[in-house]
């Protein structure tokens, strides 16, 4: 019995030892294919078949990328810092890297260990492209809240302005046998709130604040050539008024005592264009020539300047009283300084506008900054450096540019056009981006003023005065004081129409 059972465990032994390889699958198990591996690794160099075994192996891709010797070698060394053999256990800490580079060296045939870390066994595609840039900072870019926060403003559709802005006329007032006429300046409004509309022959005036309406003077012709050609407020005080004819005579009225102080010559044909530096009255015209009066003396003619080949449709002085800048229909942009005589020219001619340059205004934010506008044939809003005369910027407005007008507030202006679209815009400067477009008038605008309190009155052919809440005054408390009507009253009056005479 004893050696029966002796027996029958010998046969299991023998059945079921690793020697026995009658019965085996084509998969060794992962202890024997980690053996074998270690046994080859004591080969010589000429009966090493690196990826290989007896018994079959599991598909690896990209054989090519695979280094097994430096792998198993690497396995070994980093499993335990105490790997190194007695003999080596003298070696300082120092120096324990240098001499496993070494050894690596002569046993492996690699250069620098530290560069083969970076070996993989299994290699199944390229390693990944290098990032482009700093990858951290793209991101930061792509996932902040500023970045987000910035695409939104440039984005189609976002508001420029945090202000309400209406799109109807506060008020509408009728101004019957206004002239249809491109080179005519025919609106002023004073710093005392008082606004000036030349209609045929007369002269009227409206107070803003109280809505009275007064008629200052009418031309004593009956003769339907004689008009008024323009009107122009003194810079301050808003006691004194130039009107200027279509015989060529310059009038300076007392619109307190509505009297006539004086009646200046020097053109030959109407007065187009008026404009006031102080004390100095400028005027200019259909005969080309621009004169400077000074109103305190009897001889008043202090310079006559001429540049221009056709009329003159605009003037406007500096804010600082440095530069006058005149348009004509020449299609030139004459800049003057203050201390120009008869026999002077002017510091520069531009000549980029392709129509008449009737628009003029100087931006109230930057010194030397201003902006013209010229007619259908060119449709541009030009920006100039008044200083040296370069173009700053240049935009196609699509229609005839009447007229332009600075936010005193804001880095905005205001455009006011003719054909075909018969609108005022509303710019964002520098970007020139449009902020807002105002519909309302029938034929082409020709001609806008802004009060005192930010409010803006614009003139066209279809014989209205449109007043426009565009600029928003600091605070409402200001306009109050300076004398502005109040804004919900007005908007109860959208649709009433008043007359001027």
């Amino acid at each position: 019995m004893t050696n029966s059972a002796a027996d029958y465990e010998n046969l299991l032994s023998t059945s079921f030892s690793d020697a026995n390889t009658a019965v085996r699958s084509g998969v060794r198990p992962r202890w024997e294919r980690k053996q074998q591996q270690a046994k080859l690794g004591n080969l010589p160099e000429s009966r090493k078949v690196l990826g290989s075994s007896n018994g079959g192996d599991r598909f690896i891709p990209n054989r090519a990328a695979m280094d097994m010797e430096i792998s198993a070698h690497l396995l070994r060394s980093s499993g335990s810092e105490n790997n190194l053999s007695v003999a080596d256990s003298t070696i300082s800490e120092a120096n324990q890297d240098e001499y496993k580079s070494a050894v690596s060296a002569t046993i492996l045939g690699v250069d620098d260990v530290s560069k083969s870390a970076t070996h993989r066994i299994l290699s199944f595609k390229e390693k990944a492209p290098t990032p482009r840039g700093d990858t951290v900072n793209n991101l930061n870019v792509l996932y902040s809240a500023s970045a987000g926060a910035g695409a939104k403003k440039t984005s189609k559709g976002t508001k420029l302005v945090s202000r309400h802005i209406p799109s109807a006329p506060s008020r509408i007032l009728d101004a019957p046998d206004l002239m249809d006429d491109y080179y005519l300046n025919l609106l002023s409004w004073s710093d005392t709130n008082v606004l000036a509309v030349a209609l045929a022959q007369t002269v009227y005036l409206w107070n803003a604040a109280s809505g009275d309406i007064q008629e200052l003077c009418t031309l004593e012709s009956d003769s339907s050539d004689n008009y008024v050609s323009s009107v122009s407020w003194v810079q301050e005080g808003g006691a004194h008024l130039a009107i200027g004819t279509s015989s060529g005579t310059t009038q300076l009225w007392d619109v307190q005592a509505s009297k006539q102080l004086r009646s200046m010559d020097g053109h030959t044909d109407r007065v187009s264009a008026l404009g006031w530096n102080r004390h100095t009255l400028t005027s200019a015209g259909r005969d080309t020539t621009i004169i400077n009066h000074d109103v305190r003396t009897a001889r008043h003619n202090i310079a006559s300047m001429q540049s221009h080949t056709q009329e003159v449709c605009s003037l406007s002085w500096s804010r600082d009283g440095d530069t006058l800048a005149s348009g004509g229909n020449d299609n030139k942009l004459c800049l003057w300084d203050v201390a120009t005589s008869s026999t002077s020219t002017p510091r520069f001619e531009l000549t980029d506008h392709q129509a008449a340059v009737k628009a003029l205004a100087w931006s109230p934010h930057e010194r030397n900054l201003l902006a013209s506008g010229a007619g259908t044939a060119d449709r541009t809003i030009k920006f100039w450096n008044s200083q040296t005369g370069s173009l700053l910027n240049n935009i196609d407005t699509g229609s005839q540019v009447c007229a332009l007008q600075w936010n005193p507030y804001e880095k905005e202006i205001l455009s006011s056009h003719g054909f075909a679209k018969n609108e005022l815009c509303l710019w964002k400067y520098p970007s020139m981006a449009k902020i807002k477009e105002l519909d309302g008038h029938t034929a082409r605008v020709l001609h806008m003023a802004c009060g005192p309190d930010g409010a803006v009155v614009s003139a066209a052919a279809d014989e209205t005065l449109r007043f426009w809440n565009i600029f928003a005054p600091p605070s409402k408390k200001t306009s109050r004081k300076r004398g502005a009507p109040d804004t919900q009253s007005q908007s109860t009056k959208l649709s009433r129409t008043m007359h001027i005479r």
